[in-house]
């Protein structure tokens, strides 16, 4: 899959089938909506192609009225998304920064600027809630009518329900926030996901309950920077590992800004996704996960996060969590999770 930063590049394809929109999650609605772009693409002989923007146009229009609080909580980091899209078969992305250039193009400057001269669509798939241009001015019926005087296809997808429930974003970061994360899997089709680099810490969790003569190895764990401030679950989690081994390894993660620690550590400020592998694989040794790719698979929530009390609260809190997500996979529920996602993976149109 071929990823651009705007349009203005000489590998970019020279006309294609294009659906716009956040793609948030890329939940079943955007994964059935992708199947219909590949195969409309394949007749025309012609690239399927994703036009998404970053930052989120509504954590775009928050910043300018200095509103935070209206900026939607997001589901995924940009690295996920597009990892999501080259799994559904999507050739060619074009994020696009949204601007306050972008925000006051009219929506004709869009078809004429964008669309046309800049991503030569032959064929344009929207959702049925579709608004583009400055003011959210333009909708379908102006997109097909631009359609038809310049030449290309416009069609409309309706909502992709799931046990009669439609399924949106704003249905994924509603059960996301709720810890719900079997709801939040039914909606996206697979258990939700954060993956990324390993980055340095404090290494305070490999101190936290070490015993000097080194039977016992502390907390050591995995940090994953979740780039966006306002992540749509947070909290305490029964997870699985990817990227250490063959197989995945079951773990507890946090997930958040740590209220426990100093908010003036390393990482301070930024929201972190925290993993202590349940057994640490000897084949690492102490430091040979940085840098490396991992995918997190949050499973199961055990509880928000909680301020402790100092360092020995701190370490009880811990050794607690590891036991309950022992307890988790020992009962067999992330077995029967990972059978459900692979029917649902299935299920995508």
């Amino acid at each position: 899959m071929k990823i651009f930063r705007g349009f203005h590049h000489p590998g970019i394809a020279s006309a294609c089938a294009l659906t716009i929109g956040n793609f948030d999650g890329v939940h079943r609605g955007h994964q059935a909506m992708l199947a219909l772009l590949n195969n409309e693409a394949a007749h025309r002989g012609v690239e399927s192609c994703v036009l998404t923007f970053e930052p989120h146009p509504r954590d775009y229009f928050a910043g300018a009225a200095r509103k935070p609080e209206l900026a939607p909580a997001r589901i995924g980091t940009l690295r996920d998304k597009l990892t999501e899209l080259e799994r559904c078969g999507v050739q060619q992305v074009v994020v696009l920064p949204f601007s306050a250039r972008l925000a006051a193009q009219t929506p004709e400057a869009f078809i004429n600027e964008v669309l046309v001269q800049g991503l030569g669509a032959r064929y344009v798939l929207v959702g049925d809630d579709f608004r583009f241009g400055a003011k959210r001015a333009g909708d379908y019926a102006m997109l097909d009518a631009a359609g038809q005087a310049q030449g290309f296809d416009v069609a409309r997808m309706n909502s992709y329900e799931v046990r009669g429930l439609r399924v949106s974003s704003s249905a994924v970061r509603q059960a996301l926030g709720a810890g719900d994360m079997e709801a939040a899997a039914a909606l996206l089709g697979r258990p939700y996901t954060i993956s990324g680099h390993v980055v340095h810490g404090r290494k305070l969790g490999r101190a936290l309950g070490a015993s000097a003569d080194g039977a016992q190895d502390g907390f050591r764990t995995l940090n994953l920077r979740f780039a966006h401030w306002k992540p749509a679950a947070s909290g305490i989690f029964a997870v699985l590992v990817h990227g250490l081994g063959d197989t995945p390894l079951p773990g507890v993660a946090n997930l958040g800004v740590r209220p426990s620690l100093d908010p003036n550590d390393v990482n301070g400020g930024r929201v972190l996704l925290e993993t202590h592998c349940l057994q640490w694989p000897d084949s690492l040794g102490a430091e040979g996960a940085y840098g490396k790719i991992i995918r997190v698979e949050l499973l199961h929530k055990l509880h928000d996060e909680l301020k402790y009390d100092g360092l020995d609260a701190l370490t009880a809190g811990i050794a607690k969590d590891c036991a309950d997500a022992r307890a988790y996979f020992a009962s067999g529920h992330a077995r029967s999770y990972t059978e459900t996602r692979r029917q649902t993976t299935r299920d995508r149109i």
